[in-house]
């Protein structure tokens, strides 16, 4: 694999439909070597999981890594808080972005690249009802369109 090379672990499918995405960031996650072994099974999920800014610290909550079957008695705790890595200049614009109404961190995708685990971390805001029904109407539209053209 190369440096560039990224492998998708898992994506958080609902985040697209549930939130507008504002904007994206890159991060590490700070792991123990069960949950890399889990996470090189794709034993991940991240519905339900959202991330938050505590003392200049940015933590991952409620995303779940599997248990891994061949770890010794010395197994992770799946729903474990996990620490996210960003530099201070990020994490004042994530903190910033968070303190205004409306505005949350949801992370998007876990992913390999170079060796080394990360967290695509987006600040978004939640879709009202009708908001939804407009992607799935023009998601309806743009595929009886493609179907039209083949």
């Amino acid at each position: 694999m190369n440096n560039s090379e990224e492998k998708n672990i898992t994506v958080n499918r609902k985040a697209q439909h549930e939130y507008f995405i504002h904007q994206k960031y890159e991060g590490g996650i700070v792991l123990v070597g069960s949950e890399v072994k889990a996470l090189r099974q794709n034993k991940a999920n991240l519905v339900d999981s959202y991330a938050i800014v505590a003392k200049g610290e940015v933590w991952l909550i409620n995303a779940n890594i599997s248990v891994y079957d061949q770890a010794s008695i010395n197994n992770h705790d799946p729903l474990r808080q996990r620490k996210l890595l960003f530099n201070k200049s990020e994490i004042r614009k994530l903190n910033k972005a968070v303190s205004e109404k409306g505005f949350t961190l949801i992370p998007l995708r876990l992913y390999f690249k170079g060796g080394k685990v990360k967290v695509e971390l987006a600040i978004v805001s939640g879709k009202k009802k009708y908001d939804k029904r407009d992607d799935i109407a023009k998601r309806e539209i743009d595929r009886e369109l493609q179907r039209r053209f083949k």
